[in-house]
């Protein structure tokens, strides 16, 4: 943008709209301080100040419910409403889901910390991880959207490498490595094409200037637009860049690879919702049949790849949940991809599908932590009996599966695939509706399967499974959560239609 003469390009700052992403970077830093003081026997407040910083960014978050507010604005032309940071209704859903996200990730990680992990570094990785989470939805210039990516997948490297001495720890994470810086430069070399083509970076003013690109750079403008939508197709796991989620969910820590399942999905879906429908509308026509295609490669191969899944098999159980987080990708892909051909208002599914899927999927890798506990190599066959030795246990972990299947009592998960589902017929994308039918039946077997297995009778005496107090805590707000929004299903739609830009 060229200032005016006369005109001060000093920036306009609300800090309580960016308190709650700066008040989890400032805890991140305390605790990093701190840990060089606090003696070892104490180190268990570490993770206590962690969880204060998470809990009160999320008390934060309720003084900008109006979803009005924006900072970082230019002031050389104010007609044009060129902010880099707005808390609309969009952003203040998925800081939600990310700060919440990571609160019950940290109620996970208390006792990890205490046993296995070091952990200073653990909670200095982790609060970093999700400022930058809760920064990226408020990003509303290209820099800004892929520092914040960085800021929330750099430490996760670290995180999911952290169990020192663990060969399988250190190969996922090259792997996640590996793919990620892939993944950014990618990224980086689109949106350095879009900014050489439209001069700007800001997200509302490339949406305009890409309406009227002079000719010799429109090839520019278009390799732009394809290479920044690969990278964040690295960064959503979508196929074919799936490869390191398997290995990656292995390897890490529990409460990483849970953390991983739902922020770090969040976080590459929210960045690839703002530089399709925000930035590159004018190009719907060739993001949207991509993004559809995606979307039926990738639930495809993700439930085609958990079917297959051995329960006899050392991790099968994560790997299961693993692969199924694949094919979650996909359908939250739908809605995006619908956006292409009915307007933006579809992606109000993509957000309700979403907060479905955060609640479910941390739940049950909340069971899984506690079965690990017991079985290490945390079989899907370890399982079996599980109701006998843990009745509440068993039960919230069918609960679960039932939600991420699609099937009563888990009636919020049925209502989002539904959701869903209309999004891609009300846009005309019959095929893709079909696909997605196919899948949900192939899903229903595995998690059917191991669902039943929960309830068998066990093959020897039942293994009891003492749960520490946070992972009992971390169980039951997200079968409470599962349930209420369960009882009312409208309220988790009607909060995602209100969630738009």
């Amino acid at each position: 943008m060229t200032p005016l003469a006369g005109e001060s390009l000093v920036q306009s700052v609300d800090w309580l709209t960016i308190a709650p992403p700066t008040l989890t970077a400032v805890v991140a830093l305390v605790v990093l301080v701190a840990d060089l003081f606090v003696p070892q026997e104490r180190k268990q407040l570490l993770g206590w100040t962690a969880i204060g910083g998470l809990t009160a960014a999320l008390a934060l978050l309720l003084p900008l419910r109006s979803g009005d507010r924006e900072t970082f604005c230019l002031t050389a032309d104010t007609r044009t409403e060129a902010c880099s940071y707005t808390a609309d209704h969009f952003t203040l859903v998925i800081q939600l889901l990310v700060l919440a996200g990571a609160l019950l990730t940290a109620l996970l990680s208390l006792d990890a910390t205490r046993e296995r992990l070091p952990a200073g570094e653990y909670w200095f990785l982790l609060l970093s991880s999700a400022a930058g989470a809760a920064l990226l939805p408020a990003s509303r210039d290209l820099a800004t959207l892929v520092v914040a990516l960085e800021v929330a997948s750099l430490p996760a490297f670290a995180l999911v490498g952290l169990k020192r001495g663990d060969r399988m720890s250190g190969e996922a994470a090259l792997k996640f490595f590996l793919s990620s810086v892939t993944a950014t430069a990618v990224t980086l070399l689109g949106v350095s094409f879009v900014y050489a083509a439209t001069g700007t970076l800001h997200l509302t003013e490339v949406a305009q200037r890409l309406d009227d690109v002079p000719g010799q750079l429109q090839t520019l403008a278009e390799a732009g637009v394809a290479l920044t939508l690969v990278g964040f197709a690295f960064k959503t796991a979508a196929v074919p860049f799936h490869f390191w989620v398997p290995d990656t969910y292995v390897g890490a820590p529990l409460p990483v690879a849970a953390y991983l399942s739902v922020v770090g999905k969040a976080v590459g879906f929210t960045g690839l919702v703002l530089v399709t429908v925000v930035a590159f509308p004018s190009y719907a026509d060739v993001w949207g049949p991509a993004l559809a295609v995606l979307a039926a490669l990738t639930m495809t191969a993700g439930n085609v790849a958990a079917l297959r899944q051995v329960s006899t098999r050392a991790w099968s159980a994560v790997r299961l949940l693993a692969w199924s987080s694949v094919a979650q990708a996909g359908y939250l892909l739908v809605p995006i991809a619908a956006a292409a051909y009915s307007g933006d208002d579809q992606i109000g599914a993509t957000v309700a599908y979403a907060l479905m899927y955060a609640v479910v999927n941390l739940g049950a890798f909340a069971v899984v932590a506690l079965v690990a506990r017991a079985h290490p190599e945390n079989r899907i066959a370890d399982y079996r009996g599980l109701y006998a030795a843990s009745p509440a246990a068993a039960l919230a972990l069918g609960f679960f599966l039932l939600n991420l299947a699609g099937l009563p009592p888990g009636i919020i998960g049925l209502f989002a695939k539904v959701t869903v589902f209309s999004a891609a017929v009300d846009a005309g994308l019959g095929w893709l509706a079909v696909i997605m039918g196919v899948n949900v039946v192939i899903a229903l077997y595995y998690y059917l399967r191991w669902t039943a297995l929960l309830f068998r009778a066990p093959e020897g005496a039942p293994v009891t499974h003492k749960a520490p107090a946070t992972v009992t805590l971390a169980i039951v707000l997200t079968a409470a959560a599962g349930a209420v929004l369960s009882g009312y299903p409208q309220f988790a739609l009607r909060f995602a239609a209100t969630s738009l830009f």
